[in-house]
């Protein structure tokens, strides 16, 4: 296991609990200053759907110099606040920062058939692909956050030793390794609330994107569903070709794949994480080159 030291984590004086520190930080915008100009490319996809790459360099950026991938959350997008708050910090170092919309997502919203879901790991790599051209000699490191840490892992896990265009390290931050756990974690009396607010955004993007997907009219929104998981179930599983929630949860999850990534990477999770729980890092095999970090606190993405 390579070796990499991580300052102690404190959460602020007013964000001691874990759901303070969940929910206070994505209500917190603010990015710090950075020197970088976006751009933003479109991706085609072999089915047919398009991603969105939002491209920040650095104005003393040169080839050769470093890149990195951050990928979102369920529900998130480049425009998330801790999107915007890493790929603001990337630059300020001299860090091409490329945040992507998953299918669906941001930008993306009517660039895609199929939905994007947890275990996109293809998507990932494409963007690996289209960011190896853009930057041919630059290392590149692959961030994810939360669904997007997944992603990370299960692309990763999927290469094995073979590389993946310039991939040399990655980062991946609470990730939901172990989909289904996550998921009856959620529905425990302690995190309904998460289940509910994914629920209710997960609905409105289906609304929303009626009129671009026709095929969405064909599933009913009522009775509206009562937990992510029934939502999977009704709509994401089908959409996306699974038999139902549970086959999609075990088929994307990254947890069996964990031991085969060759790439040193650093799995950062919170043993207070309301959403993903922590018990699900004791019970996956790791690779030589992958570091696990749990911090006693930080909630879910609240450093």
């Amino acid at each position: 296991m390579f070796e990499f030291e991580c300052p102690p984590f404190q959460p602020h004086a007013w964000m001691r609990g874990p759901h303070m520190q969940t929910i206070l930080p994505s209500f917190w915008s603010r990015a710090a200053n950075s020197n970088s100009a976006t751009q933003r490319h479109q991706l085609l996809l072999s089915d047919g759907d398009t991603l969105v790459l939002h491209d920040d360099c650095p104005a003393n950026w040169r080839q050769g110099q470093r890149a990195a991938l951050l990928g979102h959350g369920l529900g998130g997008s480049h425009a998330s606040p801790y999107m915007q708050r890493l790929a603001a910090k990337l630059t300020r170092v001299g860090i091409r920062a490329f945040r992507l919309d998953l299918r669906g997502h941001g930008l993306g919203y009517s660039l895609a058939q199929q939905p994007g879901h947890a275990g996109r790991s293809e998507d990932a790599r494409a963007a690996v692909l289209e960011i190896a051209k853009r930057c041919p000699d630059s290392p590149v490191t692959v961030v994810g956050v939360s669904m997007g840490g997944n992603i990370v892992l299960k692309m990763l896990g999927e290469s094995g030793e073979v590389a993946v265009g310039q991939v040399d390290s990655a980062v991946a931050v609470a990730p939901p390794i172990a989909l289904a756990d996550c998921c009856r974690s959620m529905m425990q009396r302690e995190s309904r609330i998460y289940s509910r607010a994914f629920t209710k955004a997960l609905v409105r993007q289906v609304k929303a994107r009626r009129r671009f997907i026709p095929r969405l009219n064909d599933i009913p929104l009522t009775p509206f569903p009562s937990s992510l998981w029934e939502f999977d179930d009704r709509f994401t599983a089908p959409l996306a070709g699974f038999r139902n929630a549970d086959e999609y949860y075990e088929r994307s999850s990254s947890s069996p794949l964990l031991a085969r990534i060759t790439v040193p990477t650093l799995v950062l999770a919170a043993a207070d994480d309301p959403i993903v729980p922590v018990s699900i890092f004791d019970q996956t095999r790791y690779s030589p080159t992958t570091k696990l970090m749990i911090t006693e606190h930080g909630g879910h993405v609240g450093y």
